[in-house]
């Protein structure tokens, strides 16, 4: 651009006086005016390529933005880059370096703009699809016995969970039940020995034999609620992990189908227009995305089919454990059955934790 700008000053009338210097004439102010507008407040040629034709600028050509840095920077003629675009000398390796950074920095623009622009698209065609089918314009792909599965596992799901409520509203329950025992039977310990006005009384023995019983219950119900803990914490990993982690798979599968959806409406609606040179590549373009959205649908489908498979098997195995447990702990504990209670805890590998076991009782720090 300098050096149009260049050819067109040369081509003007300068005056020159006897002794062959320049003369000082507003004409001259003036040019050197225009041309330091036009350097200076022109447009950011560093963002932006410019078509010329406007002035100073080659007809019909398109100005390289990379290569202009301003009146700031001379050009060598003899430096010329790959495209054949003048390029900076040896004295200006700083800019060279920025000029790569911008260019990089230009590039993942453009990257990040592509990726707007296919997600923007990708999201109108889904949400066109969808709301086709809700007011029942378009059509949707269906697997019948998939979608069966899916609804049966989304119920079950949801009485699972009820249990899951209810099991640990009963932990809460038995555990304030066990707790309340512990303090009744310190407390009839403590009036059995250590009041004086009891000694020698009926009623020293009477404390006595409740003191015992009370920790009795309190020790069975410890090791009823490390069965009932036990059996909540398999219900919850199997509600909100393995079932969780398979709703995820059909969630994407959902979304996978509705996109395999746009695109194949898509390519119907292309399908059934003109055949000219411009539609015929619109459809090549919208078969390539047809074809890689329908293998993902596929992909997610299987996916979706193997899981509730192994999902309904772990389903059976683990709750027909924890329910025979639940059953065999409760039955036991409620008819008093210390030993069965014992050999149930030792069946299913559950540890007996006591909830206060970490901390003495108040009789035993006296």
């Amino acid at each position: 651009m300098a050096d149009s700008i260049m050819s067109k000053a040369a081509t003007m009338e300068i005056p020159i006086n006897s002794n062959g210097d320049t003369g000082t004439l507003a004409e001259d102010d003036s040019l050197e005016q225009d041309l330091q507008q036009v350097m200076v407040s022109g447009p950011n040629l560093n963002e932006t390529s410019i078509v010329s034709g406007g002035y100073g600028g080659p007809a019909g050509g398109v100005i390289p933005t990379s290569t202009i840095q301003g009146p700031a920077i001379h050009f060598n003629p003899a430096y010329v880059d790959r495209r054949g675009a003048p390029a900076a000398g040896p004295g200006s390796s700083n800019h060279s370096g920025s000029n790569s950074t911008e260019e990089i920095s230009r590039g993942v623009a453009v990257e990040k703009l592509d990726s707007v622009k296919k997600w923007g698209i990708n999201t109108y065609k889904c949400t066109k699809q969808m709301f086709s089918e809700r007011f029942g314009r378009g059509s949707r792909t269906v697997d019948l016995e998939l979608e069966a599965q899916i609804d049966v596992l989304r119920d079950t799901k949801n009485k699972y969970e009820n249990i899951l409520r209810l099991a640990t509203a009963l932990t809460s329950h038995f555990h304030s039940m066990v707790q309340t025992q512990q303090a009744l039977g310190d407390t009839f310990t403590d009036l059995s020995q250590k009041s004086p006005e009891l000694q020698c009384c009926p009623l020293q023995d009477e404390f006595g034999y409740n003191a015992e019983t009370q920790k009795l219950l309190c020790k069975n119900g410890e090791a009823l609620l490390s069965a009932i803990s036990f059996f909540v914490s398999s219900v919850n990993t199997l509600v909100n992990k393995t079932m969780e982690d398979t709703l995820l798979t059909i969630t994407l599968y959902e979304n996978a189908r509705l996109e395999f959806d746009a695109y194949r409406s898509d390519l119907e609606e292309l399908s059934l227009g003109p055949r000219d040179a411009a539609a015929m590549v619109r459809i090549d373009m919208a078969q390539q995305d047809y074809h890689v959205h329908r293998e993902k649908y596929e992909r997610l489908r299987s996916d979706v089919t193997i899981k509730l498979k192994f999902l309904e098997e772990n389903k059976v195995k683990v709750m027909h454990k924890q329910l025979l447990l639940f059953h065999n702990a409760i039955s036991a504990y409620f008819a008093g059955n210390q030993q069965q209670l014992e050999q149930t805890l030792i069946q299913f590998n559950v540890k007996l934790k006591p909830p206060g076991s970490d901390k003495p009782s108040w009789l035993e720090e006296q």
